[in-house]
């Protein structure tokens, strides 16, 4: 079963397809640009349609979704953690 999406290699998140993630469940992802899937333990309950972390932040990282820059880091992110308001804001602003 595939849990989550990730569009090309170099991206740092992956999206949620499925409902009700859990903190501690083993995740498999699915990165489309080269058919590939991976796992990852998630480290918070994780909405469907919102982003898993694929690997640890610090605060000024850049986050990469689709291949493009989706803004930085204002708080701390582990690998397998909901990424959302909370740790990643818009550079827009």
């Amino acid at each position: 079963m595939i849990h989550f999406v990730v569009h090309e290699e170099g991206d740092g998140v992956g999206v949620v397809v499925v409902e009700g993630v859990k903190k501690g469940q083993e995740l498999t992802g699915w990165i489309m640009e080269d058919d590939k899937e991976i796992k990852i333990t998630a480290k918070s309950d994780i909405p469907i349609g919102h982003k898993l972390a694929l690997k640890d932040y610090r605060p000024g990282d850049t986050v990469i979704k689709y291949g493009v820059d989706i803004g930085k880091v204002v708080a701390p992110i582990a690998r397998g953690e909901h990424t959302h308001i909370q740790n990643l804001k818009t550079k827009r602003w």
